[in-house]
């Protein structure tokens, strides 16, 4: 072996794999076989596809390419052949436990440790044991160590969390060696291991290079220390100043542990230096070896932007002597900001960027973020133009149709069919696909009608009864949704039934799962990749449950299974644009483009927050040797120091977000105060805001319609009038245009469901019961029977108070006599027709007429009353008088609400719109009626029969009501009309 290593770099500027595949042609290619004999070790598959398309462009022809190894593949002897783990091995490496199986094994003995939590938090908290398991396998720490750790000064929930974290891991060994297999982390070790102790000892007759490795773990630093000693061996790093200060580089750390104390310095972690110099470290050699790769391409940015990169990333305390740099390393040239107002515009702008590269011919570009969010809706603005794009880094499963189908199916289930989760299932994109979905979202839309309102009773059986019901409200809409329900039901009740017997094995759930949703939706639904990684996943949990908890509560089904899609990425297929790209950080490196686009530059973003360790504390991690939390930021920054190395960059980021004020990105921050100031990409500000600029702002007027009078409805309920007085356009919506608002689904008992139910108890009560003061009250217990439980909590306590309060009033009053109750009458009156129905009229022992209204809230107010409006009890009293109600005659001279509502501490009062006198005038009984058939008569005539315009909000402080402002599109023009 030479004595010599083979150490190089490419710095930033320079186009890392086209450089290096343009080098790698010159040395070997001469040789067309030498150069497709040889192995380059590149550490993702991803950067095997950047460095196989670098060679593809470098080659302008027809090439063998040398094998390409991905370090980090999990097949990694079957992705690098035979020189890595041979057949004819005398002692092979044991295979690996698969991944699922044993995340369902740690769930089950987290499980067995703390017994109080589900299978779904079991499932979830061993992810993370997982991961923090293989920290400790990759940096070839032994967890047994910890119990040499003095753990005393940590706070209870961090040694509670210890204490579990090595109970299970005395445990897992035995579950590994019962399989007969090992952990991935370690059998990579091991096979990494036996290349480097094969190579030393035997060297291959061929050229090896390992390119863009930046992973630390010793395995790896000890097969790049052979590599780059071997006769043909090289390491090629990514990005090494080479220019850095001494001082400055050994600031960056690890350090040794203090003699004295044992404690350690703490690392620069978060420097984007650091994770290169402790590889360096480890492969046991120095920086000064280190030489960089002189190869240059046609998409390298000036030399002089490394340095820029490389002064913007100092240390924190040697950034004071940026004001002292020379303007060559503070200068950053061809590299612009963009900084915009919201997510929206940022992603309007990029999108923008992209479309304008595609004008140039042959020139490319790429954005880079780690928010997929932002990627999504730059793909989305880019397929207006027809420009397909699709992020590499790929959507979790759970967000893709057919996770969302499964999750909206357990989720269901779990709810025992209440209505939003059923309705979101049922009116899923993916349920009944193909010729027959119009029908099946005709029945879907008349169950959502039909359910509108307060939840019905729960389970299958609960919506049935609720469609089945005669005397319901909207009894017409729900008999159309109950021949439709009654074909969908028995689809679902194989899972009700499963999810009824509560705790279960998983692949019971889970096989009823799959069967319900292949029911609902065919095998389209696993079809196509996303189908696809949703079928591979239900298949590997059902094959693999055994080894899991033993039984799965069925509602927690919903959330296991968001944990493990939320892990599943569905890639795009090989292929995509041409010339655009979208990349996640890790998808990123080794990538570049004519023009980078670094976008979602703020804290929190890029660079993410670190991801907590719920199973060791900061300190045992230091004290074991495992990377600190905060290390991703300093990957992160390097992520950011390669992109930046682009011929052309644009930075981009949004002052806020969805819900607050953002701040921005550290490395925004430092790159703008050691230039000075970025340059702006004011152009594309410029287009953002033209593209949503509407020319001229020009509110709408006050909607007033005019129909014409023979059109006009002659017909009016009482309950009307205030509507047509205060609001006529509201009345125009609603009669004329016969537009009703809906109610929402699972709604909470409004106002006017619980008065529609308490009128419909004091019906009955009075036809059936004769007012008989003992049936009141299981009247009231029987219409709460199939209501909400909460609702039935809440509301029955004050309701039974409250009739019990009727019950008094009426003995209260021997002298009254109640005449009728419920009864719908109407008179023609002013050229109409005016109808109505009271809820109680009395007979008076003076033989005059009392009117009664029901209210479950407070009446109206004895202001709206003198104002003219509030005058139901008035008409009902004309209409009574003038004989509009069958067997109803008489003057009336009581006019009463009586409230169910709260007052003095107690529930039940009667108010009375007319009296002797009062802030706002007198008004005595016998001129109430005279009062109200005046106003109905100028409302009358001025809009039913006359041709009044039905003006919008004529008179707001009358008309609380909002369900037709947005068609009257209030908020354009409301207030303005008085400027």
């Amino acid at each position: 072996m030479s004595a010599r290593l083979s150490l190089y770099t490419i710095p930033p500027h320079r186009a890392f794999a086209d450089a290096l595949a343009k080098g790698l042609i010159e040395r070997f290619g001469k040789d067309p076989m030498r150069l497709a004999r040889g192995i380059v070790l590149v550490p993702t598959n991803r950067a095997k596809r950047a460095i196989t398309d670098a060679f593809v462009r470098a080659s302008g022809g027809g090439l063998l390419l040398p094998r390409l190894v991905a370090v980090g593949d999990p097949e990694l002897d079957e992705a690098a052949g035979p020189f890595l783990d041979p057949a004819d091995d005398d002692d092979p490496v044991a295979p690996a436990v698969d991944p699922l199986q044993r995340r369902l094994i740690l769930a089950r003995l987290v499980q067995a440790a703390q017994p109080g939590i589900d299978a779904a938090e079991a499932v979830r908290l061993a992810g993370d044991l997982g991961r923090t398991l293989d920290q400790l396998l990759v940096e070839e720490v032994d967890p047994r160590r910890m119990r040499d750790i003095t753990a005393g000064e940590l706070s209870a929930h961090w040694q509670r969390s210890l204490d579990l974290f090595e109970i299970v891991l005395s445990k897992w060994p035995q579950a590994l060696e019962k399989l007969g297999r090992i952990d991935l982390a370690t059998r990579r070790n091991r096979l990494l291991g036996r290349v480097a102790m094969r190579w030393r000892s035997d060297p291959p007759d061929r050229f090896v290079c390992a390119a863009g490795i930046t992973t630390s773990a010793p395995a790896i630093a000890r097969l790049l220390r052979v590599v780059a000693g071997l006769p043909g061996g090289m390491v090629v790093f990514p990005g090494v100043d080479l220019a850095m200060p001494a001082e400055e580089w050994a600031m960056l750390g690890p350090f040794e542990p203090d003699p004295a104390t044992g404690r350690r310095k703490r690392a620069l972690e978060t420097h984007p230096q650091f994770h290169l110099k402790l590889l360096i470290d480890r492969m046991g050699t120095q920086r000064g070896e280190i030489e960089q790769w002189r190869v240059a391409t046609e998409l390298d940015a000036p030399p002089a932007r490394s340095k820029a990169i490389a002064s913007a990333m100092m240390p924190a305390e040697l950034t004071r002597g940026w004001s002292d740099l020379p303007a060559a390393e503070r200068r950053l040239v061809q590299v612009r900001g963009l900084e915009v107002a919201t997510p929206a515009e940022e992603a309007q702008a990029i999108a923008l960027a992209l479309r304008e590269a595609l004008e140039t011919e042959g020139r490319t570009a790429a954005l880079v973020t780690p928010d997929r969010a932002l990627a999504k809706r730059v793909a989305a603005h880019c397929a207006r133009w027809g420009i397909a794009l699709d992020d590499s880094a790929g959507a979790p499963l759970a967000s893709l149709p057919p996770g969302t189908l499964l999750l909206a199916l357990a989720e269901a289930g779990a709810q025992a069919f209440a209505p939003l989760a059923l309705l979101a299932l049922l009116k899923h994109p993916l349920v009944a696909a193909g010729e027959d979905r119009l029908g099946w979202l005709e029945g879907a839309r008349s169950l959502d009608l039909a359910l509108r309102g307060p939840r019905p009773a729960t389970g299958l059986a609960g919506i049935e009864a609720h469609l089945a019901d005669p005397e319901g409200h909207d009894a017409r809409v729900r008999r159309a949704a109950l021949d439709w329900w009654r074909e969908i039901a028995p689809i679902l009740a194989p899972l009700e039934t499963l999810y009824a017997g509560g705790a279960a094995p998983l692949p019971g759930l889970l096989a009823q799962l799959r069967e319900t949703a292949t029911m609902l939706c065919g095998e389209g639904l696993w079809s196509r990749a996303d189908g696809r990684a949703a079928a591979a996943l239900l298949d590997d949990l059902e094959r693999e449950a055994a080894h899991g908890p033993a039984l799965v509560e069925p509602e927690s089904l919903a959330a296991m299974l968001r944990t493990l899609m939320d892990e599943v990425a569905v890639r795009p297929p090989q292929g995509g644009h041409p010339r655009l790209a979208i990349y996640g950080l890790i998808e990123a490196r080794l990538q570049t483009a004519d023009l980078m686009i670094l976008a979602g530059l703020n804290e929190g973003v890029w660079p993410g927050l670190p991801a907590p360790d719920p199973w060791l504390a900061p300190r045992i991690r230091g004290e074991l040797g495992l990377a600190g939390l905060e290390r991703r930021i300093g990957l992160s920054a390097h992520d950011l120091a390669m992109g930046l190395g682009a011929r052309e960059v644009l930075l981009t980021r949004a002052k806020r977000d969805a819900g607050a004020p953002t701040i921005a990105s550290r490395f925004w921050l430092r790159l703008e105060a050691l230039s000075g100031g970025l340059d702006r990409a004011t152009e594309l500000e410029a287009w953002v805001r033209a593209l949503d600029d509407p020319g001229a702002h020009e509110p709408t007027a006050r909607p007033e319609p005019r129909p014409p009078v023979a059109t006009r409805p002659r017909t009016i309920p009482v309950t009307d009038v205030d509507r047509l007085k205060a609001d006529p356009y509201a009345f125009y919506a609603k009669r004329m245009l016969r537009l009703r608002q809906l109610d929402p689904v699972d709604a909470d008992p409004s106002a006017a469901w619980r008065g529609t139910a308490v009128h419909d108890v004091l019906e009955k009560w009075s036809k059936l019961d004769g007012c008989d003061p003992q049936a009141l009250e299981p009247r009231v217990l029987g219409m709460l029977a199939g209501a909400h439980p909460m609702m039935r909590a809440l509301w029955q306590p004050r309701l039974i108070e409250a009739v019990r309060w009727i019950v008094r009033e009426i003995a209260a009053r021997p002298q009254r006599r109640v005449l009728a109750v419920e009864r719908e009458g109407a008179i023609d009156f002013a050229g109409v027709t005016l109808k109505g129905k009271f809820d109680r009229i009395d007979a008076m022992g003076d033989g005059t007429l009392g009117i009664v209204d029901y209210k479950t809230g407070q009446p109206p107010s004895t202001r709206a009353v003198r104002a003219g409006y509030s005058l139901q009890l008035g008409l009902l009293g004309l209409i009574a008088e003038r004989g509009g109600f069958e067997g109803i005659s008489g003057r009336a001279s009581c006019f009463e609400y009586w409230s169910l509502a709260r007052k003095g501490g107690e529930f039940g009062y009667i108010a009375t719109p007319v009296d002797a006198g009062g802030k706002y005038g007198r008004m005595l009984p016998d001129e109430f009626v005279p009062v109200a058939a005046e106003n109905f008569t100028e409302t009358a005539r001025a809009y039913l029969t006359g041709g009044a315009p039905f003006t919008a909000k004529l008179h707001p402080e009358y008309a609380p009501y909002s369900e037709y402002d947005q068609l009257m599109r209030r908020d354009e023009w409301y207030g303005r009309e008085r400027c």
